[in-house]
């Protein structure tokens, strides 16, 4: 059975962009993932089908001979315009009494090697058969796989395995600060060439699963981290989680919630040109246990000129 158009299973237009084609390959892998989509044998056939369009349509080499009719959606060598069914050209060469030579069945058909002895014979081609141009090399095809990976190793960088459909493996390395939807190139690391040609690619396009604890933005990141009330009112260390590990650092007294204190370097770890970034914090001030000599002091002291305002007559 051949295989579906690639334009019709990512849902692209035959003029889609390479960007478009992108997310759509995107948004449907998610969707269809075998890792979201456990046991689910139709998920994993769509999975494997937008994988193959997207191999064929994300190399824009690929996809200029599919769009002109040279290859098929699988990939395979299309015959020449007027190649018959069975395997020989129609309607070729007439003979001297009207007859036509042809390479469709027949009794009085003449096969391919016939043809090529005939011509051989024309053109001084003592080895029989056409004298054909060779085929030049021809890289293989990409190859398309999806990786989740954690938000730390997203922060701190990491090496993971990839399970290929052979149950061969592949270990694909993540840069610190790789986002969401990015996508991989391993060079050399797809499909077989033929004829000599070289070895396509490998194009792993990354999830990355949410943190309850941090959120990013560039290359910094944001935690909110509770303190005790004596702490906030008085200052002093408290122990800050980061991806890298927990770290001491002071607050300042008279600290309220909301307020932000930055850790230098603890955000996404330093790559190449890009410096580490930073970690805020901010801070929520929570009461904790009241015993009776908090209450007391309460008491005791004068509210502060807002609140005595708020709650002086009637409530608004």
């Amino acid at each position: 059975m051949s295989a579906a158009d690639p334009y019709q299973t990512l849902g692209v237009a035959r003029t889609a962009s390479q960007d478009d084609i992108r997310k759509a390959y995107r948004s449907l892998a998610k969707k269809y993932h075998p890792d979201l989509n456990p046991g689910d044998k139709e998920a994993e056939e769509k999975f494997k089908a937008v994988s193959r369009a997207n191999d064929l349509l994300s190399d824009e080499a690929q996809r200029g001979r599919y769009d002109r009719g040279e290859i098929d959606a699988a990939g395979q060598e299309r015959a020449p315009p007027g190649y018959g069914a069975n395997g020989g050209y129609r309607d070729f060469a007439e003979g001297a009494h009207g007859s036509r030579y042809g390479g469709g069945a027949g009794a009085e058909g003449f096969s391919q090697d016939d043809l090529g002895d005939i011509f051989g014979n024309m053109f001084g081609n003592r080895g029989g058969g056409f004298n054909r141009r060779p085929a030049g090399p021809e890289r293989g095809p990409d190859r398309s796989y999806s990786l989740t990976v954690s938000f730390i190793d997203s922060v701190l960088g990491t090496t993971s395995r990839v399970s290929l459909p052979d149950g061969s493996t592949l270990d694909v390395k993540i840069p610190p600060g790789i986002e969401d939807g990015q996508v991989l190139r391993l060079r050399g690391k797809g499909g077989e060439g033929s004829r000599g040609g070289a070895t396509g690619d490998a194009l792993i396009t990354i999830t990355i699963t949410p943190d309850v604890r941090y959120t990013r933005e560039g290359r910094d990141l944001r935690e909110r981290l509770p303190v005790d009330v004596r702490t906030a009112v008085l200052g002093g260390p408290i122990t800050v989680p980061t991806p890298s590990g927990s770290v001491r650092m002071n607050v300042p007294a008279g600290s309220d919630t909301g307020a932000v204190l930055r850790l230098r370097g603890r955000g996404v770890k330093e790559h190449g040109k890009h410096p580490a970034g930073n970690l805020y914090v901010t801070l929520e001030v929570h009461i904790g246990k009241v015993d009776d000599k908090f209450r007391e002091f309460l008491k005791n002291i004068a509210p502060a000129p807002d609140l005595a305002e708020a709650t002086d007559g009637e409530s608004k």
